[in-house]
């Protein structure tokens, strides 16, 4: 998954500089920072996207991976670079690109049921509970085709369409529908598992610099704390995150431990 993050209070008023905004690579399954990559002061984060990307695939490092990416870049450029890499796509939809969303939504409406898969999740935990209704559309020839007109999305090798209704319990009822679109002919068990996995980087990186090493508290324009989490992940064993950063403080062979971890 690739992300970006900006440390809010790493500004520096007094010479202009603007606070630090990293694009992230985050390994979802092993919940690793794989690469990070700064956004030049009044640069746009979309450029900056294709250095992590053309960074991992060297040595064909992303072959056979899905890299998934928010609405920013949804464009045909990102994606062929993705598949030039090796790799899958998976990028999201949003509300603010009207037109392909409009016409998302419709092919669903359209779709004759026998060309729709559909699965359905459940998820418990942090006091409240969320169902996801997934259903995926492999009929997509229309996004990969020549004849769409100037100015309309067209993402190479598009395969799937995801459609994701969401229903969060918690004080009072939420409801969200949220779309990606996939080079891969996924499943809908398939898709369920790539969103979920996808979300991971805010739920998991980006939740944890902010809620338990307070990043955006911080004053410091650096990136160390993505080192430092990297070696609390490597090192955690089925501690809790928190905990593990809590022995480090009070204990310095547990630090070292960290530091230095044994070869496995």
């Amino acid at each position: 998954a690739i992300d970006g993050k900006t440390s809010r209070r790493s500004h520096d008023r007094a010479t202009g500089q603007s606070a630090l905004h990293l694009v992230s690579a985050f390994a979802t399954a092993r919940r690793l920072v794989l690469g990070q990559e700064a956004v030049p002061a009044k640069a746009n984060e979309l450029a900056t996207i294709f250095t992590p990307i053309e960074t991992l695939a060297a040595n064909e490092a992303l072959k056979g991976a899905m890299i998934s990416i928010d609405a920013i870049a949804t464009k045909a450029d990102i994606a062929q670079t993705i598949l030039d890499a090796g790799a899958h796509y998976l990028l999201a939809v949003k509300a603010n690109q009207s037109t392909i969303r409009a016409e998302i939504e419709r092919s669903f409406d359209d779709a004759p049921a026998k060309s729709l898969d559909r699965h359905d999740d459940v998820d418990k935990g942090h006091g409240r509970t969320e169902e996801r209704f997934v259903t995926v559309l492999v009929e997509t020839d229309w996004l990969d085709t020549s004849r769409r007109c100037n100015g309309e999305t067209r993402l190479p090798k598009a395969r799937s369409i995801i459609r994701v209704f969401c229903t969060q319990l918690v004080d009072r009822s939420r409801f969200e529908t949220r779309f990606f679109i996939a080079s891969g002919p996924l499943s809908a068990r398939d898709a369920a598992t790539a969103v979920r996995a996808h979300w991971a980087i805010a739920n998991t990186l980006n939740w944890t610099l902010d809620v338990i090493v307070h990043d955006d508290m911080s004053r410091l324009r650096s990136a160390v704390r993505h080192f430092a989490f990297n070696l609390l992940r490597q090192g955690i064993g089925k501690l809790p995150l928190k905990r593990m950063q809590k022995r480090a403080r009070w204990n310095p062979q547990t630090l070292l431990d960290i530091l230095k971890p044994s070869p496995r």
